[in-house]
């Protein structure tokens, strides 16, 4: 039986707090999105996050919400870091699934004549789809524990892309020690890879500038062409998450735990196994970081190949990497007092106001840049961090669109199709691997991105600054 809700505001619904929940369940939505709540089991896990130990103000969820593993995706939770839990299934199996956006000097006249070669060439270029490999090899245990610096220091960017990275491109508390060596396997031959479901790169355009000011601070103009690259860990992450909840899960077992859901399996954060798993989770979010730091080398060169030009006129900046499916030991006021704390972003994004210490230097007068990707056939959004968003939402916003349908689900409605000519007829070169991914992913699968971007901008967890629409898309 699914939870009730009431509406608290326009943009805002609860999830009354019952026995079992030791705090709300709140809600971002809207009137067009709300009734999407009751599709899946998605209200059910926002009850059953609120029912884990030391979980502090509310089980909060996104606009993007929708059934996941254990949390809902578009689910954000913080936990008390002395007494509360890490839940594996409160992260995801694809660890620091992230989105970055590199910025160009081109304009939209410039690319045109040259849409077929580019996409072509890209699709050649960069591996993609189901175990896609490379040929690219490293250290494992220096890209586990250095994140985008190892990246950097072997010739696959800059300093300044570490600079825009979120934490710099590497989390500290990453213990090699911690991975499985099936993991270890399965990330040898995956770096510089795209993957398959979901993941995508894009070439964009900025179509539609909100915020002047905030575009211009981060180096965004109209007509614009920018590339969006949205993957993670690949199967080293999927791997570590496996690995940890069987292990938890056997552990609970034996202790004889109750669980609202045994998805939710977690271990307490200052026990052997909760700090393990932490530790081989920042293994993970590090391996991403410099999975898309390869690609964005990768995607560099083409663009200097196709358009003859150097890395001065091409001006390939990145403006921002974020990352999702991750959880972080964060500082919060909670109750007008700072309190160390684990959050939980399962779907979701960081969302830090001008003037936070976590920002480089050259957001930290405006904001964080955040990145949201909507679905292949219409447009994604970049919006800026708010000071609303830490005091409510632990800093976090959403992170897409978020589905519709389940795979199963956009297969069958698409049967009949063609998914690619749609694109085509839309102005939009998609190059994927398989039409069976291509059926999965169609526009049709996602929410309205704009619906979704109008319940965050409307509720200050995070503004609109930019519209982009997109002119080639590579899947897997």
């Amino acid at each position: 039986m699914l939870p009730s809700i009431k509406q608290i505001d326009d943009y805002r619904w609860e999830v009354p707090q019952t026995d079992n929940m030791l705090v709300p369940g709140i809600i971002y939505s809207s009137n067009q999105l709300v009734e999407n709540l009751f599709k899946d089991d998605c209200l059910k896990q926002v009850s059953n996050v609120a029912q884990l130990p030391g979980i502090l103000k509310a089980s909060l969820a996104m606009p993007d919400i929708h059934s996941g593993y254990g949390f809902p995706i578009g689910g954000v939770a913080a936990f008390d870091w002395n007494d509360g839990i890490i839940s594996p299934g409160g992260v995801g199996y694809d660890i620091n699934c992230g989105v970055r956006l590199m910025t160009t000097g081109l304009e939209r006249v410039d690319i045109l004549p040259l849409l077929p070669k580019l996409a072509d060439v890209m699709f050649q270029h960069i591996p993609s789809g189901v175990g896609s490999k490379s040929k690219i090899r490293g250290d494992l245990t220096k890209i586990l524990a250095q994140g985008s610096q190892w990246a950097v220091k072997n010739g696959y960017g800059e300093e300044r892309d570490i600079d825009h990275t979120e934490d710099n491109g590497c989390m500290k508390d990453a213990d090699p020690d911690t991975v499985s060596e099936k993991a270890l396997q399965r990330g040898k031959k995956q770096l510089g890879t795209l993957g398959s479901g979901n993941h995508f790169v894009e070439v964009d355009v900025v179509d539609t500038i909100y915020d002047p000011d905030t575009a211009r601070a981060f180096g965004l103009f109209e007509n614009q062409v920018t590339v969006l690259l949205h993957t993670g860990s690949r199967g080293l992450g999927y791997q570590i998450c496996d690995d940890y909840i069987a292990k938890m899960i056997k552990l609970a077992n034996q202790k004889g735990m109750t669980l609202p859901d045994k998805q939710l399996v977690y271990a307490h954060l200052n026990s052997p196994d909760g700090k393990q798993y932490y530790q081989a989770m920042a293994c993970a979010a590090n391996y991403a970081w410099v999975n898309r730091q390869i690609l964005t080398h990768i995607i560099r060169n083409i663009f200097q190949d196709i358009f003859q030009i150097g890395p001065r006129d091409l001006r390939m900046d990145l403006l921002y990497d974020v990352c999702h499916n991750i959880a972080k030991k964060e500082e919060h006021i909670i109750n007008n007092r700072k309190q160390t704390v684990c959050v939980h972003r399962k779907g979701a994004t960081r969302s830090l106001p001008a003037n936070h210490p976590a920002l480089p230097l050259s957001y930290r007068h405006i904001g964080q840049p955040i990145l949201i990707p909507g679905d292949m056939g219409t447009a994604s959004y970049v919006l800026v961090g708010t000071e609303t968003a830490l005091q409510d939402t632990f800093g976090s916003t959403c992170h897409g669109a978020g589905r519709l349908l389940s795979r199963t689900a956009a297969k069958k409605a698409s049967k009949g199709r063609a998914i690619y000519r749609e694109l085509e007829d839309l102005g939009i070169r998609v190059r994927c691997r398989g039409r069976s991914t291509l059926n999965e992913e169609m526009p049709d699968a996602y929410k309205n991105i704009s619906d979704v971007i109008t319940v965050v901008h409307e509720a200050g967890i995070s503004k609109r600054v930019a519209k982009l629409v997109p002119l080639i898309v590579v899947k897997g």
